[in-house]
C-alpha cells in the first residue's frame, strides 16, 4: 500500500488569503488543480520494488511537480515530507536492509565515464561503477530519491547520512524529459522525478511497460497544463500553487553525472 503524508505549510502564503479557497480548487489526492488533476486517469501499478520519495518540506512546485504523482500510482510506494530520519527502516515504518536498497544518485562518478550502452547503472558506496550490472539490478529491492530543487535535494542527503549505507544508482536517459519547454532543466537529460523512478523501476524489473504507464499519465497532466494555459487559467493554476517565489531556482535533475573529488560527495 502507497503511504502518504499531509502537505507542508507553505511559509510564504499570504495569511491575509483564506486557505479554503485554495483547498476547494485543489484535488484533494494529488493537491492539483481541476484543469491539471489526472486522477481520474491514474491505473494503479504493482511495483515489485519498493519506492521511498523523500520530499524537501520547501518543495512548493504542486502544480508541474511529480512526486505526489508517482505515489498515487505506484502500489508499493512511501511518501515522507521532513529533513531528517534516523534510519531507513524510521523513514521507511518498516525493517529494512540498507544493503537491499539503493538511493538515486546526486552527485557524481569517479573512475570510468558511463558506457554508452544502458541507461541505468548502479555504483558502490564510493561512487564506482560496479561489475555485473545486469545481477546488480536485479539485486534492488528498494529504491530511494529525494524530490526538491536541487539544493533541497542535497541538503536531504547531507542530512541523511543512512544513505551511504545503500548502493546508487545513476541514470544516463536516451531521451530528453517531457517537461520539454516548461521547465528549463540544468542539464540537457534532467528528468523530473517520476520519470527518474519510472526509468530506473523499469531496467531493474525489466518491465517496459511500467516506465511507459507512469510517462503516460504525467503525458496526460502536461497536455491538461498546456491546455489550460491556452485557455487563459494560468492565473488560476498560479493561485492554487503558489510556488516560493526565487529568480533562481534550479530544479532537481535525475540524469548522467560528472566527475568530482570526494567519494561521499552528493
Amino acid at each position: 500500500m502507497s503511504e502518504m503524508t499531509s502537505p507542508p505549510v507553505d511559509p510564504n502564503e499570504d495569511p491575509n488569503k483564506d486557505p479554503k479557497d485554495a483547498e476547494a480548487l485543489a484535488c484533494p489526492h494529488c493537491l492539483k488543480p481541476p484543469s491539471v488533476c489526472v486522477c481520474d486517469a491514474i491505473k494503479p501499478i504493482d511495483n515489485r520494488v519498493e519506492v521511498l520519495i523523500l520530499q524537501h518540506p520547501q518543495e512548493q512546485d504542486r502544480i508541474l511537480g511529480t512526486a505526489r504523482l508517482l505515489a498515487l500510482q505506484l502500489t508499493r510506494c512511501t511518501f515522507k515530507i521532513g529533513l531528517s530520519w534516523p534510519s531507513l527502516s524510521k523513514a521507511l515504518g518498516e525493517e529494512a536492509d540498507p544493503n537491499q536498497w539503493a538511493v538515486m544518485h546526486l552527485g557524481a562518478v569517479h573512475g570510468e565515464d558511463l558506457p554508452d550502452e544502458g541507461d541505468v547503472f548502479v555504483l558502490d558506496r564510493k561512487g564506482h561503477l560496479l561489475q555485473g550490472q545486469e545481477r546488480e539490478l536485479a539485486a534492488i529491492r528498494g529504491l530511494i530519491v529525494f524530490d526538491g530543487t536541487w539544493s533541497q535535494a542535497k541538503t536531504l542527503w547531507w542530512r541523511n547520512a543512512w544513505v551511504l549505507k545503500t548502493r546508487r544508482i545513476v541514470l544516463n536517459p536516451k531521451q530528453p524529459s517531457l517537461y520539454g519547454r516548461l521547465r528549463k532543466e540544468p542539464r540537457r537529460e534532467g528528468l523530473s522525478t517520476l520519470e527518474a523512478v519510472a526509468l530506473a523501476l523499469s531496467r531493474i524489473e525489466r518491465n517496459p511497460e511500467l516506465e511507459k504507464g507512469l510517462r503516460s499519465t504525467f503525458a496526460r497532466m502536461l497536455q491538461r497544463y498546456r491546455d489550460g494555459l491556452k485557455q487563459g487559467l494560468a492565473e488560476l493554476m498560479d493561485g492554487v500553487s503558489k510556488p516560493k517565489a526565487s529568480a533562481n531556482r534550479p530544479k532537481r535533475h535525475w540524469g548522467k553525472t560528472r566527475r568530482q573529488s570526494a567519494d561521499s560527495a552528493p
